[in-house]
């Protein structure tokens, strides 16, 4: 049986450092950046409360579709809900859709605000028909968006 010899061990790698493979250790932040970091920090902390609180304290309009009926083929009733504050006045947008979703009739209603005692929930939540005047048949009424208008603001 043929063998050849026995080769020599390559040589083993030079140790590395971690130092020296990474490089050194990072020098720490300076008393004046630190403190500057939390001067950022703190005022970053306080604008987004200050956001928070402004964002919270806005009115807000919400509406919830009741139903619809069409009349005939020039007029529908739709029937729905808007919750604000008792105090304010609103707008809201109907739309009346035919059968592939087109507007066939659109109308812009003015809200009024209400007495306290109107409601069971303080004059919140208070209940409106639109009558809208389509140019064909409608299948569909929806309200479309309501909005306090800028003069109440």
């Amino acid at each position: 049986m043929v063998t050849s010899e026995d080769q020599p061990a390559t040589s083993a790698p030079v140790p590395t450092t971690l130092a020296n493979r990474y490089g050194g250790q990072k020098r720490a932040l300076s008393p004046k950046a630190r403190r500057i970091t939390g001067i950022a920090a703190l005022a970053t902390g306080i604008g987004f409360m200050a956001w928070i609180s402004a964002s919270l304290n806005t009115e807000t309009v919400t509406f919830k579709d009741i139903g619809y009926s069409t009349t005939d083929a020039t007029q529908a009733e739709i029937d729905f809900q808007v919750t604000k504050e008792p105090g304010t006045a609103v707008k809201c947008a109907v739309k009346a859709l035919d059968s592939k979703f087109a507007v066939v009739g659109w109308k812009v209603l003015d809200i009024g605000p209400n007495p306290a005692d109107a409601t069971a929930d303080g004059g919140r939540t208070t209940a409106h028909r639109a009558v809208v005047r389509t140019e064909s048949l409608s299948v569909s009424g929806v309200v479309d968006s309501c909005w306090i208008p800028e003069a109440n603001k």
